[in-house]
């Protein structure tokens, strides 16, 4: 019997912005990992209820148009998923962006492609 094939894990892109979504799964077309393209943090949480064993990170941005935003997303998973690596992003300070859940991290925009890369390798290294 041969090895059973493993199965890569993805990184959960949350953005509201249909270009901006598709600019940052872009980043990850050379790395050896998925991605999950969500527009809203509802359908970001479906999809953790439905499968969310594939995802080893979210990267969400914090201003979402639906009725839950960023942090609402990254509270339900960080109750759900502790250990589920979650980074929010915004185009606001830190500081204007208010209190993160315990455990998230916070990137400014814009933020660098390789730093978002970084992160991700980083997330993935810690769901092994």
């Amino acid at each position: 019997m041969g090895q059973a094939l493993q199965k890569r894990r993805a990184v959960l892109i949350v953005e509201d912005d249909a270009e901006l979504r598709s600019l940052t799964a872009a980043l990850f077309d050379d790395e050896e990992v998925d991605t999950i393209e969500c527009e809203s943090a509802e359908a970001a949480l479906a999809t953790l209820l439905i499968g969310g064993r594939e995802v080893a990170m979210i990267f969400a941005d914090v201003r979402l148009r639906r009725v839950m935003d960023g942090i609402d997303l990254a509270r339900e998973v960080k109750m759900r998923w502790p250990l589920l690596p979650v980074i929010l992003t915004s185009g606001h300070p830190r500081e204007r962006v208010g209190k993160l859940p315990p455990g998230v991290a916070y990137m400014s925009k814009p933020w660098q492609p390789l730093n978002v890369l970084i992160a991700a390798e980083q997330a993935l290294a810690s769901r092994v």
